[in-house]
């Protein structure tokens, strides 16, 4: 199955938007994918401002999101769109860094006027970085992520969580079809593709 790296570009701990990214990990999880999550604020911030890719923990977080087979994107909304973090991070990828990979796009926010920087906020950035192809992806209002408790992991208030599902099942079928086409092409030998004449000594019949 696929190796799917979460990102999470949010400043803070306890974070609304790495709670849902563990919801979407853990269902991606049952589905046997497997999955890693890469936290934006653990980087170094001076190497990271200054675009140093030769930084060790930069390298490895450049290099991770370049073996993935997918990438899921969270963010919380600041000033209207995705955080400063996310964007610095993407300045120090190569622009082709997503190239042949599906992406999941989702945010967090405290207020639904919000929902609009999914679509024209952080969509157009990964677009940038060449996804194979985004998913609609999904806003959840912070309201709606519930903190973990001592005797259970963070979860999705009932009123969104079948559409947050939606959204994983449907990220999941691209990558089930995907590892499929994968399989097939790497399973055929490329010399039996070619085809060579035969001869024979016997007149046709």
């Amino acid at each position: 199955m696929a190796r799917v790296v979460l990102l999470s570009s949010s400043p803070a701990e306890n974070s609304k938007t790495e709670a849902l990214l563990g919801f979407i990990g853990r269902r991606l999880g049952q589905y046997g994918h497997r999955t890693e999550f890469i936290k934006l604020r653990h980087l170094p911030a001076g190497p990271l401002l200054a675009g140093d890719t030769s930084d060790e923990l930069i390298a490895s977080a450049r290099s991770t999101v370049a073996s993935a087979d997918a990438v899921v994107v969270g963010s919380p909304v600041f000033k209207a769109t995705y955080t400063g973090l996310l964007k610095v991070f993407v300045d120090a990828l190569p622009m082709d860094a997503l190239h042949g990979k599906p992406v999941l796009p989702v945010l967090t926010g405290g207020s639904a006027a919000h929902v609009l920087a999914l679509d024209f906020g952080l969509k157009p950035l990964l677009a940038t970085l060449g996804a194979s192809s985004i998913g609609r992806g999904r806003f959840v209002l912070s309201k709606n992520i519930l903190p973990a408790t001592e005797s259970s992991p963070a979860s999705i208030d009932e009123s969104v969580e079948l559409d947050v599902i939606d959204a994983i099942d449907q990220f999941d079928s691209e990558l089930t079809v995907r590892s499929r086409s994968c399989t097939h092409a790497e399973a055929v030998d490329p010399e039996s593709l070619i085809t060579t004449p035969i001869t024979t000594d016997r007149n046709p019949s």
